[in-house]
């Protein structure tokens, strides 16, 4: 987005409209969204978020309404450079799909039901209950075992 290097924060946009400043907008297409240029005075001046950054919004209609609101009811659009898909700024934390976030709402449920019923598998089973200690010792004498069975077997003479 090319954009004026100066920059102008939402409050002191506010109290510039708010004083009776004739302010215009000038929307500025980018690829993944649109940024506002204020100008005011012979000032020209990007929007910018908290930190300074230009601030851009995904949607078009809500620009229009954030300006609206503050206002300003007319602007000049600059879809020159504009490009719909992702933004080249911050990856949006509301970026996956709705689709996306069902599907391993599923899977966490799907394995969380197989969890619980592994666990109640376990408390339900009849067999007595062994200690820690026991149960190191069968898995030491199995482990101590898959050597034996898995040496390679000596062919015979014949």
């Amino acid at each position: 987005m090319q954009t004026p290097d100066k920059t102008i924060d939402h409050g002191t946009l506010r109290r510039l409209v708010d004083a009776g400043a004739q302010v215009g907008a000038e929307v500025i297409g980018a690829t993944g969204g649109w940024g506002v240029v204020i100008n005011y005075a012979r000032v020209s001046q990007t929007l910018s978020a908290t930190r300074g950054q230009p601030r851009t919004w995904r949607q078009f209609e809500t620009l229009a309404g954030y300006l609206k609101d503050l206002g300003i009811t007319e602007v000049r659009v600059n879809t020159a450079e504009f490009e719909p898909g992702p933004s080249t700024g911050k990856q949006d934390k509301r970026s996956t799909t709705a689709s996306d976030r069902m599907k391993r709402a599923h899977q966490a449920a799907a394995y969380d039901s197989w969890f619980r019923e592994q666990v109640k598998a376990s408390i339900d089973d009849p067999r007595p209950s062994i200690d820690d200690d026991q149960a190191r010792k069968q898995f030491a004498a199995k482990r101590g075992a898959l050597p034996k069975r898995s040496a390679p077997k000596k062919a015979s003479a014949p």
